[in-house]
C-alpha cells in the first residue's frame, strides 16, 4: 500500500471556522496514525472571492491547534507549489491532454447565449444542461475562452468511507468548465489534478461535494487517474440541530476561540467528537488518543450538533488537567493589569487557587483581580444572594463584625487556622455555612466566584482581609 497522504485544501476567502477545522483535523489524524503526510494546499483560483490576509489566517489557525502540516505554502516539499495560482502551467498540461483525446473543447458562447439556453430549458420544464447545447464545431482553444469537458454521461459507483457505497446518476453529468477565460482552473478540475500530482491518497471534505462527485468521477476516468479514498463529512449543525451551523450560531473564527481563552487541546478534542466517537463512553481525548483511536468508519452520517455548553465544560476539564507551571505559561496575556508587576511566585500561588474555577483563560481577571488590587464594594452582590438577602442590614453588619473579631485573634495566618476559626464562628453565630461563608467571601473579594474561602483569605493576607471585612461592615451599617 502506498504511503498515506492527506490534504487540507481551503480557499483563502475568510476565517476558518469549526467545520473547516474538523476537515483539517480528520485529515491530519488519518495521516499521523500511519506516519503519513498531511499537506496544506491553498485553492485560490477564484480571485473575486479572495480576502486579504486569509492565507496568513488559515496558516495561523492550523498552527494554533497544533495541526502541523508536513508540506505547504511555507513548508516546501517534493510536490509544490502548494498554492494553486502558482500551478497554472500544470493545469494547462492536463487540459491539453484532454483536448488531444477529444475530451475538452473551447466554449464559444457568450453569457447571454448561455442564459437564453437556460431560459429555454426552464420554459420547457426541463433541467438545464450545457451538453444539450454543445457546439458542433467549437473553435481551437487559445485560452481566451472557457475550456469545457466533453462528457459521456453514465453511472458510477464508489465507496465513501463515511457514507457507504454510492451510485451516481448519468443525468447530472455535464460539460463542466475546466479552465475559465481568465486562465484560472475551476475547483472541479484543479483539485483532481493537484491530488494526483501530490499523490494524495485520501480526500476528506464536506458532504456538499457529494452532488459534484459524478462529474469528478468522469474526470478521473478521462484523465486516467486512479481514484483516491473518499470521505464526505456531514454538516455541523446548530445547537437545536435544525440547520447547518452559521455565524449566528457559533461558527466563529477559530482564532477567536483561542483569544477567548479556549485551549488548543479543548478545540481539537471537541471538534473531533463532533460526529465521531470511538465506540466507548469516553468524551475527552488527548491528541495522542485521537491519533490512536480515530477512524473514518466511526464518523456518523447524520449532522453533528454544536453544543457550546459542552465546549465550555471540556475547556474547564483541560485547564484543570494542566500542571500549574504549564498553565502559567498559557495565561501570560490573560492576567489583570494589576498583576503585571507582581512577583511570579505570588501569581503562581494565585493561579493554583483559581485553576479549578477557570472555565476559560479569559475568566482569570474576574477570578483573581482581588488578589492584586482593592476590589470595588458592590453591595448588590450581597442583596442578590438568595441566602444573604434574607438578613437585615444590621444582621449582616453584626456577622461581619463578629468575623473580623474572630479572625483578628489568630496568631498564625494559615488556611488550616482560618478554617478552624470559621468553623468556631459558625457555632458561635448559629448561622449556616452557606450564609456566613458567602458573606465573608463576598466582603473580602467582591466577586461572583472565588476559590475556597480559607485558601483565598490566606493568600489575601490577614491585614487586607480584616480591612476589607471592616469596610464591608461599615458599608452595611451606613445603609
Amino acid at each position: 500500500m502506498s504511503k498515506v497522504r492527506t490534504r487540507f485544501a481551503p480557499s483563502p476567502t475568510g476565517f476558518l471556522h469549526v467545520g473547516g477545522i474538523r476537515t483539517a483535523l480528520f485529515a491530519y489524524l488519518i495521516a499521523k496514525q500511519t506516519d503519513g503526510d498531511f499537506v496544506l494546499r491553498l485553492e485560490d483560483t477564484d480571485k473575486s472571492r479572495e480576502v486579504a490576509g486569509s492565507r496568513e489566517h488559515l496558516i495561523a489557525s492550523l498552527k494554533a491547534l497544533h495541526l502541523d502540516y508536513d508540506e505547504g505554502p511555507d513548508k516546501e516539499g517534493d510536490y509544490g507549489p502548494y498554492v494553486q495560482s502558482e500551478r497554472l502551467d500544470i493545469y494547462k498540461t492536463y487540459a491539453h491532454k484532454l483536448i488531444e483525446k477529444g475530451l475538452a473543447y473551447a466554449d464559444p458562447y457568450t453569457s447571454e447565449e448561455i442564459q437564453a439556453y437556460r431560459d429555454a430549458a426552464t420554459a420547457s420544464k426541463r433541467a438545464y444542461r450545457y451538453r444539450d447545447n454543445r457546439p458542433e464545431n467549437p473553435p481551437v482553444w487559445d485560452g481566451t475562452k472557457p475550456l469545457r469537458f466533453k462528457s459521456s454521461p453514465k453511472s458510477y459507483t464508489y465507496t465513501d468511507e463515511v457514507m457507504g457505497e454510492i451510485t451516481t446518476s448519468p443525468e447530472v453529468i455535464d460539460d463542466i468548465i475546466l479552465i475559465k477565460s481568465d486562465g484560472y482552473p475551476t475547483y472541479n478540475f484543479a483539485h483532481i489534478v493537484d491530488d494526483a500530482e501530490m499523490k494524495i491518497t485520501h480526500v476528506i471534505r464536506g458532504q456538499e461535494f457529494i452532488s459534484s462527485m459524478p462529474n469528478f468521477l468522469a474526470l478521473y476516468e478521462a484523465l486516467e487517474i486512479d481514484r483516491p479514498v473518499f470521505a464526505h463529512l456531514p454538516h455541523i449543525m446548530n445547537e437545536q440541530g435544525n440547520k447547518k451551523l452559521g455565524k449566528r450560531d457559533g461558527a466563529k473564527d477559530v482564532l477567536d476561540y483561542i483569544r477567548d481563552g479556549y485551549l488548543p487541546e479543548t478545540l481539537d478534542s471537541f471538534i473531533a467528537t463532533l460526529g465521531w466517537n470511538d465506540g466507548t463512553e469516553q468524551e475527552v481525548f488527548t491528541m495522542d488518543e485521537l491519533i490512536e483511536k480515530f477512524s473514518l468508519s466511526r464518523v456518523q452520517r447524520s449532522g453533528a450538533r454544536f453544543d457550546e455548553k459542552r465546549l465550555l465544560w471540556m475547556n474547564g476539564h483541560f485547564i484543570r488537567e494542566l500542571p500549574v507551571d504549564e498553565l502559567y505559561k498559557r495565561v501570560e496575556f490573560f492576567w489583570p493589569e494589576s498583576a503585571k508587576k507582581q512577583p511570579e511566585a505570588y501569581k503562581m500561588q494565585v493561579l493554583s487557587l483559581a485553576q479549578d474555577r477557570l472555565k476559560t483563560l479569559k475568566d482569570l481577571p474576574a477570578l483573581t483581580s482581588y488578589f492584586f488590587e482593592e476590589p470595588r464594594i458592590d453591595i448588590s452582590l450581597i442583596d442578590e444572594n438568595k441566602q444573604l438577602k434574607k438578613l437585615s442590614d444590621e444582621q449582616r453588619a453584626d456577622l461581619l463584625s463578629s468575623a473580623k473579631s474572630k479572625l483578628s485573634l489568630l496568631n498564625g495566618w494559615s488556611a488550616d487556622a482560618i478554617q478552624k476559626a470559621l468553623n468556631e464562628l459558625l457555632e458561635e453565630t448559629g448561622e449556616k455555612p452557606g450564609t456566613l461563608f458567602s458573606l465573608i467571601r463576598i466582603a473580602t473579594t467582591w466577586a461572583k466566584f472565588s476559590p475556597q474561602l480559607n485558601d483565598t483569605l490566606e493568600l489575601i493576607g490577614k491585614e487586607r482581609t480584616l480591612a476589607r471585612i471592616d469596610a464591608a461592615a461599615t458599608a452595611e451599617s451606613s445603609r
